[in-house]
């Protein structure tokens, strides 16, 4: 519910707003290769990408709460989290050398938010890591890059493990989005937040279908966004999931963002398959 149509009782103090809930993809040879794409790869990027940041700065963030994967920059086999909620007043910038141009070496936090939603989702049957200290590489600053977001609103990063098992479940990845809601709509506080799961669609890498896209999966996993009926959902991801690609593991962040928007609104952007970039490209939002 948006806070503006809630009954407010008189005196009570104003509450976060969870202002819209968005998804992207962040195949790396977007900008890794940007100048070799064919233009008419180029052009569906560039309008997906506006298209998305356009969303974005009509809702007016103050906060824009990111999830994605971490590709082996803070995290490896010895510790690794199935999610984790930066909770740092600032973040690093990508430590990839590809994105050396990326304009914002630190990014600001919003640590009071953060530690609400660590300690909210304490209280609602998850128990997420925290850090104080996270590098955001490609699958965060990618999309925000993008995307065009200027001023950047203040981020608070989410990891949710989508590169080594044992995975969360994509049932355990709707409900967490829930928590998030919840969390920002608990929190006291006249912040208007939104929500960006990035990563995905079907995708392989380091492995010998790298760069095949699962087209038939991808078209199918939008259309069971866009019923809004999770069984047939979660069926589906139960059954094709496995076989869509290592790199498909992140369409989990955008079940979260799925989960945060209530399972109910989805709008597609735009997909197309991308071998290009080695991704089934896919662009939405929800309507919240």
């Amino acid at each position: 519910m948006n806070s503006s149509s809630a009954y407010v009782p008189v005196g009570a103090p104003p509450m976060a707003d969870l202002v819209g809930v968005y998804a992207a993809c962040h195949g790396p040879l977007i900008v890794r290769m940007w100048d070799a794409l064919p233009a008419s790869v180029r052009e569906r990027l560039n309008a997906s990408f506006a298209e998305l940041g356009r969303r974005i700065r009509a809702a007016r963030p103050d906060v824009l709460i990111v999830v994605s994967p971490d590709h082996w920059v803070n995290f490896f086999l010895d510790n690794l989290p199935s999610i984790c909620i930066g909770v740092g007043d600032t973040h690093a910038g990508p430590p990839e050398p590809w994105l050396a141009a990326y304009p914002h070496k630190q990014m600001v936090g919003h640590a009071a938010l953060a530690q609400h939603m660590a300690g909210h989702a304490f209280g609602h049957g998850f128990e997420p890591a925290v850090s104080y200290r996270l590098a955001l590489d490609h699958g965060f600053c990618i999309p925000l890059w993008r995307s065009a977001l200027d001023p950047m609103p203040a981020i608070v990063p989410v990891i949710i493990n989508t590169v080594e098992p044992p995975l969360p479940t994509p049932q355990r990845c709707l409900d967490f989005g829930a928590c998030i809601a919840g969390a920002v709509r608990a929190f006291t506080g006249a912040l208007r937040v939104a929500v960006l799961g990035t990563g995905g669609l079907s995708h392989s890498i380091g492995e010998p279908t790298m760069g095949a896209i699962d087209e038939a999966f991808d078209r199918e996993f939008v259309r069971l966004l866009q019923t809004g009926t999770r069984e047939p959902l979660l069926a589906f991801l139960d059954q094709r999931l496995p076989s869509a690609g290592n790199g498909a593991a992140e369409v989990r962040n955008w079940l979260a963002a799925h989960g945060a928007a209530g399972e109910q609104g989805f709008d597609l952007i735009h997909y197309s398959p991308m071998p290009e970039i080695y991704v089934g490209g896919g662009f939405a939002s929800w309507h919240v």
